[in-house]
């Protein structure tokens, strides 16, 4: 009892430093909030800033709290296969009862050496597009990646409200940017008040100038990773088919693509993927 005692220990210490990265965002959003509304105070910019405001909180609501989409279970082995799987001890036994349960299951993707992909830990055959995060311990449909700032793992079920979030995020610091510049000027002119409003109006400058630029180095990677319809685990290495790598094996076309991820074929994709009937989000495109 003992040694599983001190992993649910450390297990539960784990998932309370996965959060620290949150706070961090959350403190900073807040302390923005303080600083523009309350210090800086203008009317007509503050009627803007709040529908940004509102809309980056919502959109980074979501992607923190949308759970991950895990393959369903016919995915996963039976008992009897486990018991099979187990008592072989050759790759290419185990590899043959692969093939048998995956010949009935939407699987086009392969390993590097051209195996039927397996999780050991979810013991599971692994659809197209899933891979498993170590954080999170569960295999995840279409992973992007695990982003520690939302202390969640970014794919299928959330990757729309992820783009919203990191386009949001850099309008809102734009426009505490652009708004904020003329008094940032002011402060080294000497021509605000001498109060405590001008040290918070030169930190938010500096704040929202430096994530402005991180902020829209992202957004525009994802930009282009949404018109070739790949993930970032994708784009680092290609997927294998059984005829081979196709770094744009998934593409259908920048339309296509586009509204593949904030369209209304979203709905259409997330009902069919609960069936785990292949569809545009996960088929390839198999060229003869």
């Amino acid at each position: 009892m003992a040694p599983s005692g001190s992993r649910s220990i450390k297990r539960g210490c784990q998932r309370v430093l996965y959060w620290i990265p949150v706070l961090f965002i959350a403190l900073i959003v807040a302390w923005s909030y303080y600083a523009y509304v309350l210090q800086l105070c203008i009317v007509v910019y503050l009627l803007v800033y709040h529908v940004v405001f509102i809309m980056f909180v919502w959109a980074y609501w979501q992607t923190i709290f949308t759970k991950p989409m895990n393959p369903l279970k016919e995915f996963h082995l039976s008992h009897s296969d486990k018991e099979l799987l187990e008592r072989e001890d050759r790759g290419e036994s185990q590899q043959e009862i692969l093939r048998r349960i995956a010949k009935d299951l939407p699987i086009y993707t392969r390993t590097n050496s051209g195996a039927i992909r397996f999780c050991d830990r979810c013991q599971l055959l692994k659809p197209d597009r899933c891979h498993h995060c170590s954080v999170c311990d569960k295999c995840i449909l279409k992973m992007d990646h695990h982003c520690p700032w939302v202390n969640n793992c970014v794919g299928f079920a959330n990757y729309k409200f992820f783009m919203l979030f990191l386009l949001y995020s850099l309008l809102y610091c734009l426009f505490i940017t652009a708004t904020d510049l003329q008094y940032f000027i002011k402060f080294w002119t000497n021509g605000l008040p001498d109060t405590q409003a001008k040290f918070h109006i030169l930190f938010l400058f500096f704040s929202a100038s430096m994530f402005s630029v991180s902020l829209a180095s992202l957004f525009i990677y994802h930009c282009w990773l949404v018109c070739k319809n790949r993930s970032t685990l994708e784009a680092v290495r290609s997927p294998v088919f059984r005829h081979g790598t196709d770094k744009n094996g998934f593409s259908l076309g920048f339309s296509k693509n586009f509204r593949q991820v904030f369209g209304d074929e979203l709905i259409k994709s997330s009902l069919k993927t609960t069936s785990q009937i292949p569809d545009k989000a996960f088929e390839p495109v198999i060229n003869d």
